[in-house]
């Protein structure tokens, strides 16, 4: 256990480098309870968050290979997904409508008032917005207006002791500015990230267990894109260049970066787990980005007298992580790096006799803080084949908790067993 712990701290600071985003998947469980999962991983999240997690696969909740722990819900094979999800900061939209709607009224008065008067529409939008500050105000508020928006696409297979996937993350964040004198929309952010990972895990006892996997990854991104009423014509020439840029190189395998995972679980005692995990070390940049491994600690607690083994199933977590330790550039508040959650998930209808083998209906709900920013989910599982969730977290935008929220909602619907 020592050894394996002074491995992922000798590792993890010999490749300190520049901060920059790795390649991120929003598993929907994780993030609905603060991402705080690294000691959870009780099945196919273990992928991404510790691969050692894949040793409890068809281990919790079966009494005769872990009769301490016992009293889980038992997962008999695993997980096969494909999921799909999509995510935008639905506040910002309704908002940003609100002020677009009033920007509009006001430009519209300008126009009249100067085709009234015959003074020149440009000083008399000045003019009135000397004499009215709170107007100011209100084009402050519609400048740089972001408006990201995220999808998801997963593919995923675990099993005891193997897990594997394919996912897409893609992000486009465009703005709107009111401008003093002509409105015009933007590009600020555009990129695609496409991973394909597998690994393992070991027990080496019924409490410890060790995990790694390896991953290809590939990043697509788009420089800044500026649209008013004067450059709208050449929009169209702009995206077509932007698709072949990206068409010609989406197979180029020059562009793929390989990075390593790594992960340690123990079972403390029968209720507590404790993990860390080391993700994405790259070997090379991805495009251009210099990637800081994220190296993560979690304790996981799951009260024996909450959960339940029978038809009607019963699960209870409570986690907390210290995350991405290493990255000190951006988000180097304490409360940045601290991750809380707590998650119920019920089976609400199944046949008798058969305990977690078959649900006709489970339902979980959760809730936590991720870098000081609350989260929430819900999700509800039909006949074990089709899955509804929906998640909503923030993300810092800023160098500090509380600089500057976006608020991420995200709906995902997936179908697997």
């Amino acid at each position: 256990m020592r050894l394996a712990l002074a491995a992922l701290y000798v590792l993890g600071f010999a490749v300190i480098a520049l901060a920059a985003k790795a390649p991120t998947h929003h598993s929907m469980r994780g993030e609905s309870m603060g991402n705080a999962h690294v000691a959870v991983v009780d099945d196919k999240e273990a992928i991404y968050y510790n691969y050692a997690g894949l040793s409890q696969i068809n281990r919790l909740g079966n009494y005769s290979k872990r009769p301490e722990q016992g009293y889980y819900p038992r997962n008999f094979f695993g997980d096969a997904r494909v999921n799909l999800g999509g995510a935008g900061p639905f506040e910002n939209y309704f908002s940003t409508y609100n002020v677009a709607k009033d920007l509009q009224k006001l430009y519209q008065r300008v126009h009249k008032a100067a085709e009234d008067t015959g003074i020149d529409e440009n000083e008399l939008l000045m003019d009135t917005l000397s004499t009215h500050p709170e107007l100011v105000h209100k084009i402050n508020g519609y400048d740089h207006k972001y408006l990201t928006m995220k999808l998801k696409m997963d593919a995923e297979l675990a099993v005891r002791g193997f897990g594997g996937a394919i996912w897409v993350d893609a992000s486009v964040a465009p703005y709107l500015d009111g401008g003093l004198v002509l409105p015009f929309i933007g590009v600020d952010t555009f990129y695609v990230d496409a991973v394909i990972q597998g690994g393992f895990s070991i027990g080496f006892t019924n409490n410890f267990s060790v995990g790694m996997g390896l991953k290809a990854a590939k990043r697509h991104k788009v420089e800044v894109i500026t649209v008013d009423i004067l450059n709208y014509s050449s929009l169209q020439d702009t995206l077509d260049d932007r698709y072949h840029d990206a068409a010609d190189h989406i197979f180029d395998s020059k562009s793929l970066s390989f990075g390593l995972d790594f992960g340690i679980l123990y079972q403390l005692t029968r209720e507590i787990r404790v993990g860390a995990s080391l993700r994405d070390v790259y070997f090379k940049d991805l495009a251009g980005d210099t990637i800081t491994p994220n190296l993560s600690v979690g304790i996981n607690y799951s009260p024996r007298f909450f959960n339940k083994n029978t038809a009607y199933a019963r699960k209870f977590n409570v986690a907390c992580d210290f995350v991405d330790a290493i990255n000190s550039e951006k988000n180097y508040k304490v409360l940045s790096h601290l991750n809380f959650g707590l998650e119920v998930e019920q089976t609400l209808l199944a046949w008798p006799g058969y305990n977690n083998e078959i649900r006709a209906l489970s339902l979980r709900l959760a809730g936590g803080f991720k870098g000081g920013y609350p989260s929430a989910g819900v999700s509800l599982e039909v006949l074990h084949l089709v899955t509804f969730e929906f998640t909503t977290w923030a993300e810092e935008l800023g160098y500090f908790t509380g600089q500057d929220e976006e608020r991420i909602y995200m709906g995902q619907v997936s179908i697997g067993f």
